[in-house]
C-alpha cells in the first residue's frame, strides 16, 4: 500500500509543479480599450477634432501604432466601399494615408498620454461617414477599433452651444437669489412692525391706567372741598384813614392801609 500511495503523491506533485511553470512562461495578452467620441458635427470649411484614447497594460513603446481609417456614408463616393487608410502611425513615424487627406489630416495626440487624436482641416462634405481609430501597443493587439460619425453641416444647421444653456441657468439662478432676498426683506419688515405695534398698545394700555390715581386725587380734593365752610369767596379788605380836624385849610396827606385777607380753598 505505501509504494501505490508514494506514486499518487509523487504525481500530484509534478502535476501541480508543471501547471506553474506554464502559467508563469506563458503570459495572457490582454485587449485593448479603445474610446472615441460617438459623433463629431463640424461646420463646413472649418477644423474638425477627432479625439482618440486607449487603455493597455503595456507600457507605451516604439511599437505602438495607430491606424485611423475612413468609410464615406455617400453612395457616390469612392470611400463607400470599404474602409481607406487616411493616417497611420507608428515608430514615432507618421505616414500619410490616402491623397484625399494627406494634407488635411494632422496628428495631435501623444501616445505617452495614451492619446491617439487627429485633426481634419479643413472639412468638407465629402468628409461625412465613419472614422475608425485603431490602436496597437504589443504585445496588447486584440480589441476593437472605436467609431466616429462626422458629420460636415452648414452653419445654419449647427447645434446651439451649451452657452446659451448655462447662461439661462445662472441667471435663473440669480433670479432666484434676488426674489429670496426680497422675500426676506419683507418679512423682517412684517416682524419689525409687529415688534412696533405691540410696543404702541403697550405703550396706550400704560397711559390709559395711568390717570386712575389721578381720579383718585380729585376725588380727594372734592371730598376736602366738601368738608370746607361754603360761602362766597372774600377778596382783599382796604381800610383808610380820614382827617376828622374840620380845618380847610389843613390839609393831611392820608396814607392808606392796605390788608388782604385772602381765604384759600
Amino acid at each position: 500500500m505505501e509504494p501505490k500511495w508514494s506514486n499518487t503523491i509523487c504525481k500530484r506533485v509534478l502535476l501541480t509543479g508543471f501547471t506553474l511553470c506554464v502559467v508563469l512562461v506563458t503570459k495572457p495578452t490582454s485587449a485593448m480599450d479603445i474610446h472615441a467620441d460617438p459623433e463629431v458635427i463640424v461646420q463646413n470649411g472649418t477644423t474638425g477634432i477627432l479625439r482618440c484614447t486607449f487603455k493597455s497594460s503595456e507600457v507605451v513603446s516604439s511599437t505602438t501604432s495607430v491606424t485611423w481609417s475612413f468609410q464615406s456614408s455617400q453612395p457616390d463616393n469612392q470611400f463607400s466601399k470599404s474602409q481607406f487608410t487616411v493616417f497611420y502611425f507608428s515608430n514615432g513615424k507618421v505616414f500619410p494615408g490616402e491623397e484625399e487627406f494627406r494634407d488635411r489630416v494632422q496628428f495631435i495626440g501623444d501616445i505617452n498620454k495614451r492619446d491617439a487624436s487627429i485633426q481634419l482641416s479643413p472639412a468638407q462634405f465629402s468628409d461625412n461617414g465613419t472614422f475608425f481609430c485603431d490602436v496597437k501597443n504589443p504585445p496588447d493587439v486584440t480589441g476593437t477599433p472605436a467609431r466616429v460619425e462626422l458629420r460636415v453641416v452648414l452653419k445654419e444647421s449647427l447645434p446651439q452651444s451649451n452657452t446659451a444653456v448655462i447662461v439661462g441657468a445662472v441667471c435663473g439662478a440669480l433670479f432666484l437669489l434676488v426674489l429670496i432676498a426680497v422675500a426676506a426683506c419683507v418679512v423682517m419688515r412684517v416682524l419689525h412692525n409687529r415688534h412696533d405695534y405691540e410696543g404702541c398698545t403697550s405703550l396706550e394700555s400704560v397711559s390709559s391706567q395711568a390717570p386712575k390715581p389721578r381720579k383718585k386725587v380729585e376725588s380727594s380734593l372734592e371730598g376736602s372741598r366738601s368738608t370746607s365752610p361754603s360761602g362766597p369767596l372774600q377778596g382783599p379788605v382796604i381800610y383808610a384813614q380820614l382827617d376828622h380836624s374840620g380845618s380847610k385849610n389843613s390839609f393831611h396827606k392820608m396814607e392808606p392801609v392796605v390788608y388782604a385777607d385772602i381765604r384759600k380753598n
